[in-house]
């Protein structure tokens, strides 16, 4: 008589039990990311209540504003609201919300992947993507998020491309490239792995 597949094993041997266990080491790691979060979330407000100041024409928010990104004004122009500065305060806060997802998905994906199952099937606020994550599928979305990330610290330097080294500028592009073609190797590695074990099921 065969035994059932689906039936619970029994339990696990001292030594693979203990190993086992060591998973949940990660889970400081994940509680850590998430008082990360926390930091992103002030400082998005911080920034956002400082540009909206800046807008009612708060000179000393305009300044803090234009002194986090590091923006320097053209010689002979005052510090004013210009739409430079605003793009540049806008991009910064879309930038903050970015690296808020790839954090989310690192704490979630990861702790389901790696250390234990959530059981959010069926919740109405679980994620689309959580139902079929595993760690090849993980790695493409993170590759995926920071190419969104560079594109978006890119774009801020061609916008304030004035305040920079034409070194600098190369250099983030290529840095940039480099990411794009990490991220499409991993997709097609993952599409390689993914063909090939398909004809075993």
């Amino acid at each position: 008589m065969h035994p059932d597949p689906l039936a619970p094993k029994g339990a696990l041997r001292p030594l693979p039990a203990f190993i086992f266990m060591s998973r949940w080491l990660q889970l400081p790691l994940y509680l850590g990311l998430i008082l990360a979060q926390c930091v992103y979330v002030f400082h998005f407000w911080v920034e956002l209540v400082h540009l909206i100041e800046a807008a009612f024409g708060n000179a000393p928010a305009l300044q803090a504003l234009t002194d986090g990104m590091g923006y320097v004004f053209p010689d002979g122009q005052g510090p004013k609201l210009t739409e430079t500065v605003i793009m540049l305060a806008v991009l910064a806060l879309i930038d903050v919300v970015m690296i808020s997802n790839l954090l989310i998905m690192v704490i979630v994906g990861g702790y389901e992947t790696f250390v234990s199952r959530m059981h959010l099937e069926g919740h109405p606020d679980e994620p689309e993507w959580l139902s079929h994550v595993n760690a090849s599928v993980l790695k493409v979305k993170l590759g995926t998020a920071i190419i969104g990330i560079s594109s978006i610290h890119l774009l801020k330097s061609f916008i304030s491309a004035a305040n920079m080294k034409p070194e600098v500028l190369m250099w983030q592009t290529i840095i940039h490239l480099a990411f794009l073609l990490s991220a499409i190797a991993i997709a097609y590695t993952d599409k390689l792995l993914n063909a090939a074990q398909a004809p075993a099921h």
